[in-house]
């Protein structure tokens, strides 16, 4: 006969469960930019919104604190991490290692049809870009990205990419839109795709690899063009 209530084993299941998709809801809305850099986070407001209790939510800021999303402060409470600009280009140099690496290993197995998927993601943002629609661009930047990691095959490689692209994300954001940046950023990928295409490892890897580095170039053009001081 089945009992009427819930194991104990079956309850940590679900208890665990819900934190976990409380966690990534809550990482969420940190990335849409729903919470300012900076922000506190207010438990009880946050609990109602999504319908649970304090304690999943606690976890869950807890769990995106040890990711370097969120920063605890003793006797005062979580706030969104705000990222120094100097952080951000360190992860900038680290993140196009990384990504080079990954356009090198996706160019020695990738398949037709990965090819054919690439180039629908570049003609959709070459689409975006002539109309400077962001909106349309940026969801778009994110699939390619993600699909090129994925399709590198090296889970290692993707777990840590995905770390520092969490990080970057509003960063990133705004250095795409400074001085035609979807143009110019769309140029880059159309030669990361041809270089992909050629089953070429050496220029697939100096694609990628110059690509992130540009992108770090663009914020700079941000960070002087708004008068803040790096280093």
């Amino acid at each position: 006969m089945i009992p009427s209530t819930p194991s104990q084993e079956l309850a940590v299941l679900q208890t665990s469960s819900l934190a976990t998709a409380i966690e990534r809801e809550v990482e969420r809305l940190i990335l849409s930019g729903s919470f300012a850099p900076g922000e506190r986070i207010n438990e009880n407001q946050l609990a109602q919104k999504l319908g649970t209790s304090r304690g999943p939510i606690r976890e869950a800021v807890r769990a995106l604190e040890g990711s370097g999303l969120v920063v605890s402060i003793p006797n005062r409470g979580s706030f969104i991490r705000r990222l120094s600009i100097e952080e951000a280009l360190e992860i900038y140099e680290v993140r196009s290692v990384l990504f080079g690496l990954a356009g090198q290993l996706l160019a020695m197995r990738v398949t037709d049809k990965q090819i054919k998927q690439m180039g629908e993601f570049v003609a959709g943002m070459e689409k975006a870009s002539r109309k400077q629609d962001f909106e349309a661009y940026y969801p778009l930047n994110l699939a390619l990205h993600e699909f090129i990691v994925d399709s590198a095959g090296n889970t290692t490689l993707a777990q840590h990419y995905r770390s520092l692209v969490k990080k970057l994300h509003l960063f990133r954001a705004r250095s795409l839109v400074q001085g035609g940046g979807l143009a110019v950023s769309n140029k880059e990928h159309r030669e990361m795709l041809a270089a992909i295409a050629a089953r070429d490892p050496g220029r697939a890897y100096e694609a990628h690899r110059g690509h992130v580095a540009f992108a770090k170039d663009r914020l700079l053009a941000v960070v002087h063009a708004e008068g803040k001081v790096v280093g």
